[in-house]
């Protein structure tokens, strides 16, 4: 740990959130329940997830893509806490698109729906699309009321779609059948 991390997290524990209200990198306190609270909340989980999947995976293109992928989280939630600041930019957004367009592209072509599954790593994958999905939600609501980059949107919604084709591809690479959608289970 370097010089200057340990000097900022050297007390864990700052009892200002007490109230009800927490503390922004811009300095400002907003109510804990607030959407910007809700959407770095949402950003962190699926970060944490993400550390879910990276603990199952192998070593490989989809690993050290998401790894990336978690900086740029790390630094999606600041750019949260300091609207102004500007971390996740257009050329973040095409290296997500260029990643997504790699990796799909020796997949096969989807002819049913897939449903979560198809190995451990894959399953967990499939956790944190949801949850990216959820943190768009949160993150195009609290745009009705803060502005912010673009960028922001538009990576998360990118990302969604990546963490799809990581699920087919972690399930290709640990030998396990993707799980389709069955629509004549429905008739029995």
């Amino acid at each position: 740990m370097g010089k200057t991390m340990g000097y900022r997290l050297s007390k864990i524990y700052t009892r200002t959130g007490d109230k009800g209200t927490t503390g922004m990198a811009d300095g400002s306190r907003v109510e804990k329940d607030s959407l910007r609270v809700a959407a770095m909340g949402d950003v962190d989980e699926l970060n944490s997830v993400l550390g879910m999947v990276l603990s199952k995976c192998q070593p490989g293109v989809v690993n050290e893509v998401l790894f990336t992928v978690q900086h740029d989280l790390f630094n999606l939630g600041a750019q949260i806490s300091i609207p102004e600041c500007n971390l996740i930019t257009e050329q973040r957004v095409e290296w997500l698109e260029q990643q997504l367009d790699a990796m799909n592209e020796d997949l096969p072509p989807l002819k049913e729906f897939i449903l979560p599954g198809g190995g451990e790593a894959a399953s967990i994958c499939h956790l944190a699309r949801t949850v990216c999905r959820r943190a768009e939600r949160t993150l195009f609501s609290l745009a009705k009321e803060h502005e912010f980059s673009d960028n922001i949107k538009a990576y998360i919604n990118r990302l969604s779609d990546l963490l799809f084709v990581a699920c087919r591809v972690l399930s290709r690479e640990a030998g396990e059948a993707e799980v389709y959608w069955q629509s004549e289970r429905l008739k029995k």
